[in-house]
């Protein structure tokens, strides 16, 4: 048989899992960027012609590349900007590390660090070093007096723990002008003081969202738009080395975060396709403003969610206004968002916020909404005006009842799961504060897989690979107990799987283009060493595959 145009490559020898259903295959034929062939060694061979690279998979399993459903991809590569505080062990540990830092920075210069302890999580608490004690402005003024000093604090959701803690040299002090006598902006920002009523250097948050560096210290350096833009690639091949090839970014995204993400495939150089929604920014926002800025909007998000095979911006994220003074404190420093690339006056008050949620539904607008009450909220506007159709979100909630789930079914309303935070690390503290009688309502994926609810998994950057979330789904264990929590909830790795691949699609608006292996689909996949469907259940987190392909081009390799 002779091909017309030969297949630019041939991966062929191999387990490929399609996600597709259909005959069992063994290879694929990629032209350009798509998918064209895909079966028996035999007949995907037909398209072999004289400059076709072919590529010997030797058993090993070919499937599509993981989307993410809610990815805050572009923070990886910000962290590489901040030198690391990792692995120390002693406050001893962390003022060398610093003192090393100052010695390759000019006198004066601000040495802004990335938080105390260990990545993901960045948890730190006083047992965690050698003097059972966090380190204050003495410590870090040892390090170098010719520096102002500033230890960020993580963002909240990392630890999922409060308080988070920011930490001062001397010479920071100074040049914030904090002293004895500073108020802090709120009371969730604790200035602690010694017994002399002195500053020890060291601030508590008790806010997810940092305030401090916002408030306190906007004197220090913060991301700007180049540092977004120049990392973005950085952030892509993270994500890339784990497998996955498309994300969501559910939470919504600043102006400066949409502009690197455009401006990096402008220049050729996008490796993860990107959905993105819309961060508003509705600081004093009156009802006429928000209905608004959906009619000045609409025309624009409707244009734009056309986009393109690497960036689209689908939509809208809407959010109920929660602790108002503090969003206004951090959105003041605008267009500076820090860890959090969306903007912290995205919420609205109760009416606002369902006049916006109308107003987007009227004009057949996308909106994805964030935990478990918000549900309820999309339902309710669901009741006076129609959302079929439009794919709105609710993104990991931490429970759903059955009412719950039936009105999300019936609104074609799709839901991202964060098991990283509700199976892994907290499902027996949730378990205990609703009753083991519910436990079923913790991130129940089986219940609403059942109810025909489209689910996707997502890392929320806690860490960016998306095998864990696998697990998770599968397993339930908590970390705390290390007891199956919800086992009637355990899905099978197939469907874990499809959430991670096809449902990933379908939350992307692309099951056309993307989230199995078909021909004319495009050409992204990855090869894993192992089968992800017959593995050792404990290896599955810690998955890695060999090679990552998007759009018919090896974006890594192992």
């Amino acid at each position: 048989m002779t091909i017309a145009r030969p297949a630019d490559r041939i991966l062929r020898g191999g387990h490929v899992i399609t996600m597709a259903g259909g005959e069992p295959a063994e290879a694929v034929a990629i032209r350009g960027d798509t998918i064209v062939a895909v079966g028996r060694d035999h007949d995907v061979s037909s398209f072999e012609g004289p400059g076709t690279e072919i590529t010997k998979l030797h058993g090993r399993t070919l499937m599509p590349g993981l989307i993410d459903g809610h990815a805050h991809a572009d923070r990886e590569g910000l962290k590489s900007l901040l030198p690391s505080l990792a692995d120390c062990r002693s406050v001893a540990e962390v003022v060398d590390r610093i003192h090393g830092i100052a010695q390759q920075t000019p006198r004066g210069r601000w040495i802004v660090t990335m938080p105390l302890g260990d990545p993901p999580e960045f948890r730190a608490f006083p047992a965690m070093y050698a003097e059972g004690r966090l380190p204050d402005r003495h410590d870090l003024d040892r390090a170098t007096g010719e520096h102002p000093v500033l230890v960020r604090c993580a963002w909240g959701y990392w630890p999922g723990t409060l308080p988070t803690v920011s930490i001062a040299n001397t010479a920071a002090l100074r040049l914030a002008k904090i002293d004895r006598d500073t108020n802090s902006p709120s009371p969730k920002l604790v200035i602690e003081k010694d017994a002399a009523g002195e500053p020890t250097g060291r601030f508590f948050e008790h806010a997810f969202q940092p305030l401090a560096e916002f408030t306190l210290f906007r004197a220090a350096p913060h991301f700007t738009a180049d540092d977004r833009l120049r990392t973005l690639e950085a952030s892509m091949r993270a994500y890339n080395e784990v497998g996955t090839t498309g994300v969501f970014e559910g939470h919504g995204v600043a102006g400066e975060v949409i502009d690197a993400w455009r401006r990096t495939r402008d220049a050729g150089r996008s490796t993860l396709r990107a959905h993105l929604l819309v961060s508003p920014a509705f600081s004093g926002a009156s009802l006429a403003d928000v209905t608004q800025w959906v009619a000045r909007e609409a025309a624009r998000l409707r244009r734009d969610e056309q986009g393109d095979d690497w960036v689209r911006l689908q939509g809208l994220y809407a959010e109920p206004a929660a602790e108002l003074h503090e969003a206004r404190l951090r959105a003041a420093c605008a267009p500076q968002t820090g860890w959090a690339g969306f903007n912290y006056d995205a919420g609205l008050p109760p009416e606002q916020l369902r006049a916006l949620l109308h107003a987007a539904a009227r004009e057949r607008l996308r909106v994805c909404v964030i935990q478990t009450a918000m549900a309820d909220v999309l339902l309710d506007v669901a009741r006076e005006t129609p959302i079929d159709g439009l794919r709105w979100v609710v993104a990991h909630p931490a429970t759903l009842d059955a009412g719950q789930i039936a009105g999300i079914a019936d609104n074609g309303i799709c839901v991202t799961t964060l098991t990283n935070a509700y199976i892994w690390r907290s499902a027996s503290a949730v378990r205990d504060r609703i009753g083991a009688a519910r436990e079923n309502e913790i991130c129940p994926i089986r219940s609403l897989l059942d109810a025909g609810v489209k689910v996707s998994l997502a890392s929320d950057n806690v860490p960016v690979t998306l095998w864990p979330c696998v697990w998770q789904a599968t397993e339930r264990i908590d970390r705390a107990t290390q007891a199956v929590i919800a086992p009637a909830q355990r899905i099978s790795r197939e469907e874990a799987l499809q959430c991670a691949t096809v449902n990933g699609a379908w939350l992307c608006g692309d099951e056309a283009r993307r989230g199995t292996l078909e021909p004319g689909k495009l050409a992204d996949m990855i090869v894993l060493p192992e089968d992800p469907l017959t593995m050792p259940a404990e290896r599955l987190p810690l998955l890695v595959p060999d090679e990552t392909i998007v759009g018919g081009k090896t974006v890594h390799r192992r």
